[in-house]
């Protein structure tokens, strides 16, 4: 988590001087700047203490600077997401004004704390594909009493990235046409990520409901359900996948 504190910058810079490489003006895309946290499975319980300090002083001081989603994984990954979307707005690092409501020391202190809770952390871009998607009912990282997440990673190469996307798209055209209610959102690996991958996120209230959710879907689906998640399957470098669950006791939003 330290890093934030200087990480933003940079990524402002490679922002406004396009190495990122998106526009933020296209409505089919949104990004993200990921920062996550690899947590020591000793130290999650200091962790997670020390990241709703953080939160609860955010909120106390109504931070402006900062919005964020957080969700950890079975893994012990704690991801925390926001979107950077009009960062150019952002002249300073995004933790000045908490420092200086919380007092250096006592800001100090708290981040020291949280760095020996893990030896690992990284930040990068990812990008919502909308048009891949498929949210029908509009599109939200944060389904309201869905807190269970499952991660699909499909790792790809420069060489099959236009047969992956275009059979992705084959997907998302069957769910809708048969109306599926297996929602979904796509992601897009970007700057700063370890190879090139497409994430797909889905959310359920537990994992009874997740695997309820499947079970419909696949027999609504019928038999070109399988052939085409097969096509996708077969053009892939590495597939993995990850359960995880939404933190709202960590998130945090500014209040106006």
């Amino acid at each position: 988590m330290r890093r934030l504190k200087t990480g933003l910058t940079s990524l402002i810079l490679l922002v406004l001087t396009g190495v990122i490489g998106f526009a933020q003006e296209e409505s089919n895309t949104q990004a993200f700047w990921v920062h996550e946290d690899v947590v020591k499975p000793s130290k999650v319980v200091d962790y997670e203490s020390i990241c709703k300090e953080f939160t609860d002083n955010l909120k106390k001081h109504n931070i402006q600077e900062i919005s964020t989603i957080v969700t950890n994984t079975e893994d012990d990954r704690y991801l925390w997401v926001s979107p950077i979307a009009n960062m150019a707005a952002i002249d300073k690092p995004i933790f000045t004004t908490l420092r200086e409501k919380m007092g250096k020391e006592t800001f100090s202190n708290m981040f020291n704390r949280m760095d020996e809770c893990y030896d690992v952390e990284q930040d990068y871009v990812i990008h919502l594909d909308k048009s891949l998607s498929y949210m029908p009912e509009g599109i939200t990282q944060t389904p309201e009493g869905e807190d269970y997440r499952k991660f699909f990673y499909f790792h790809i190469t420069p060489s099959n990235r236009a047969m992956v996307k275009k059979t992705m798209e084959a997907i998302t055209n069957l769910f809708a046409s048969k109306g599926s209610k297996f929602y979904y959102r796509v992601y897009k690996s970007g700057f700063g990520t370890r190879g090139e991958f497409y994430m797909v996120a889905a959310a359920a209230k537990n994992p009874t409901d997740y695997s309820a959710k499947v079970a419909a879907n696949n027999e609504l689906l019928g038999d070109e359900w399988p052939k085409l998640y097969g096509e996708l399957r077969s053009h892939l470098l590495k597939f993995e996948v990850f359960s995880g669950r939404m933190r709202p006791d960590m998130a945090y939003s500014p209040s106006e």
